[in-house]
């Protein structure tokens, strides 16, 4: 019983073990690498707003996968970014909005509005 409690608390811990996961294969990146995938994480975590724990680590080993192959590959890093790394990440953001906040509060507004208007149920 104590798992599940803690687990409401704290969240599952197979987020936490994923979370440590990425964080492992981060390391092991080349310094240039990891440089990146730092950055780009920051603004993710800033710029992406998303809340979903399931989402935000699906996208973050997602680019771990695409930076991991660049270093193996050794393409540089604006060969991956390109010369606008903010149009980049961006661009690889809306790949996973499912997981924004915006798009719950887009919703209760369309409800909302539905609901005031007399369309709603």
């Amino acid at each position: 019983m104590a798992p599940g409690w803690i687990e409401r608390v704290t969240g599952p811990f197979e987020d936490k073990k994923r979370w440590r996961r990425y964080k492992a294969r981060k390391e092991e990146l080349p310094k240039s690498y990891r440089t990146a995938i730092d950055g780009l994480e920051r603004y993710f975590m800033y710029a992406g707003s998303i809340v979903k724990g399931e989402v935000l680590m699906q996208m973050l080993e997602d680019l771990a996968d695409l930076i991991e192959r660049a270093a193996v590959d050794g393409t540089p890093i604006r060969d991956i970014v390109g010369d606008d790394p903010v149009e980049f990440a961006d661009t690889f953001i809306q790949n996973y909005a499912d997981g924004q906040w915006i798009n719950k509060e887009r919703k209760r507004l369309a409800d909302s509005i539905d609901e005031a208007s007399g369309d709603g149920a």
